[in-house]
């Protein structure tokens, strides 16, 4: 029997309360490639999932089966055949499809039928869902080559499906669909997740995959994982990236990404399903694991220009009133303008932070960090502490720092640790107010 640590137990699960309010009754597309579960990841996959479920998220589980399908063809000893980073589907492979598409059903339902004592799924009741959905039309012909029976997903019977999981169902869904003549139609499990997801208008879609994310330098494969991109972000890499040939390219996931957030899906991500756990690490956890694409709507998020020091005057004002801030001088602004980030709705500000690099010592200060009274609370904080944070690894800094007296637990929450004064850069210490005794924090960037 395992041994609960309630010093360590408590605090954590505190920790994930706010994650459980949040996406109590929410709704996700989970999309799973055929590479996981031919891995032997699924029991375990399935047992987050159920979490999830237990949890009250309303989950769409869809399913892929490249390998499986290649597995069928090679033993009827029929050679795999793709074209445009899409399976060409001859009835021999439309044959292997629904074949091993009927294996995965039964594999994946009874994966939720587990209940074993001692284990995740004890006292778990999912009830999984799946039918003809999807209304699918054929691929066509494209730069000469005939995809035969591959389709694409014409509409998702999105009624039905919502239906299904207001009742508590997981719905799942196979890449297949039926034209209105009755004929099958070999689909991706990419194209299927994501226009189910746009159909429902869900909260998250989510592919687990075979790649770790997208990396912050896309030409250095040890480079960190770009944690958030945000979609401007996205599209900007898309159209610096070859069209992607197989699974493996980074831009492969990354489009299906831009198009469920282009189309109303406000955040998509791309998990490694190799990670343990990497579903409810993303879910549970702050920076989370992978990458996530946001529709932050970013023309509200921008670096400040002079037009913006009025804004932010009248913005920070009332902070520096209580104490909150120190005071800054209207011209000290209009000099530094180019150093704040600004979150703008309506043409009106609602949030700022300014950022004070010291290169010889690697490092930046974060000043002014500002969200209005009107906008706390719906994460306009956390969004520009992201940006400036990406402003300093562009700047190839090492950490961000920050003085308070009032924010700590804030700021601690979201990476930093506190360190003594005399860690500042000598520039800066320099200026340190003694008398003022603000706490001193810092946040590693690599």
């Amino acid at each position: 029997m395992s041994v609960v640590f309630p010093h360590t137990f408590v605090p954590w699960f505190r920790a994930v309360a706010p994650y459980l309010h949040a996406y109590r009754g929410k709704t996700f597309v989970v999309a799973v490639t055929g590479e996981m579960i031919a891995a032997g990841k699924l029991n375990a996959f399935v047992q987050d999932l159920s979490i999830l479920h237990a949890m009250g998220l309303k989950i769409v589980l869809v399913h892929g089966f490249r390998p499986q399908v290649n597995e069928q063809l090679a033993a009827k000893g029929h050679v795999s055949r793709f074209s445009h980073g899409r399976r060409i589907t001859d009835p021999v492979a439309l044959d292997a499809a629904q074949e091993a598409a009927g294996q995965l059903r039964f594999e994946i339902e009874a994966a939720f039928s587990q209940g074993l004592p001692n284990t995740p799924m004890a006292n778990a009741t999912v009830r999984v869902v799946s039918g003809n959905f999807l209304t699918a039309r054929p691929v066509g012909i494209v730069d000469g080559v005939d995809f035969q029976s591959s389709g694409l997903v014409r509409r998702v019977d999105h009624g039905a499906i919502r239906r299904a999981i207001d009742i508590g169902a997981l719905v799942l869904l196979s890449p297949f669909g039926f034209s209105p003549t009755g004929e099958a139609f070999n689909l991706t499990m990419e194209d299927v997740a994501t226009s189910t997801a746009i159909a429902l208008q869900a909260d998250k879609l989510v592919f687990m995959t075979e790649v770790p994310g997208i990396r912050e330098n896309p030409d250095d494969p040890e480079s960190a994982i770009d944690t958030e991109l945000a979609l401007a972000d996205a599209r900007r890499l898309l159209a610096a990236w070859p069209a992607p040939a197989k699974p493996t390219d980074p831009a492969f996931y990354l489009q299906y990404c831009v198009k469920a957030c282009e189309h109303g899906v406000e955040r998509s991500h791309i998990l490694p399903f190799a990670a343990d756990g990497s579903l409810l690490l993303e879910v549970f956890t702050h920076d989370g694991i992978g990458t996530m694409v946001v529709d932050e709507k970013l023309e509200s998020l921008r670096e400040a220009t002079p037009d913006d020091v009025g804004g932010i005057l009248q913005l920070i004002e009332p902070f520096e009133r209580d104490g909150t801030l120190v005071r800054r001088e209207r011209t000290e602004i209009e000099r530094d303008v180019s150093a704040y980030t600004v979150i703008e709705h309506d043409g009106i500000i609602f949030g700022c932070a300014a950022l004070y690099p010291y290169p010889e010592a690697r490092t930046a200060e974060m000043a002014a960090l500002t969200v209005s009274p009107l906008a706390q609370g719906q994460g306009d904080g956390e969004r520009i502490l992201k940006h400036i944070e990406h402003r300093a690894k562009a700047m190839g800094l090492e950490s961000v720092f920050v003085l308070t007296t009032r924010t700590m637990h804030w700021f601690i929450k979201r990476g930093f640790a506190q360190v003594d004064p005399d860690w500042l850069p000598e520039a800066r210490k320099r200026k340190y107010n003694w008398d003022r005794r603000s706490q001193v924090l810092v946040k590693r960037l690599f």
